[in-house]
């Protein structure tokens, strides 16, 4: 496939190097370097959030009836 890219300078610049290291051509170097990306598996594993039993729960489809159990039936 033939198509037109522009890389950023520290993308050419391994490509460069990769090209001077192994004497490949330039689709050589790049396929080499898509290759190795996409072989990549990340380090960070999945976030875990920390959960707690915050006691009571609320139901808050009233919200009427929510805001007079949080903040008191005289608070408007």
């Amino acid at each position: 496939m033939r198509t037109t890219v522009d890389f950023d300078p520290d993308v050419e610049k391994a490509i460069a190097q990769m090209r001077r290291r192994d004497g490949g051509g330039l689709s050589d170097a790049v396929n080499a370097l898509i290759r190795q990306g996409l072989r990549c598996k990340s380090s960070q594993s999945a976030f875990t959030p920390i959960v707690r039993d915050l006691g009571i729960t609320i139901d808050v489809s009233n919200i009427s009836d929510t805001l007079d159990l949080l903040e008191g039936p005289n608070a408007r």
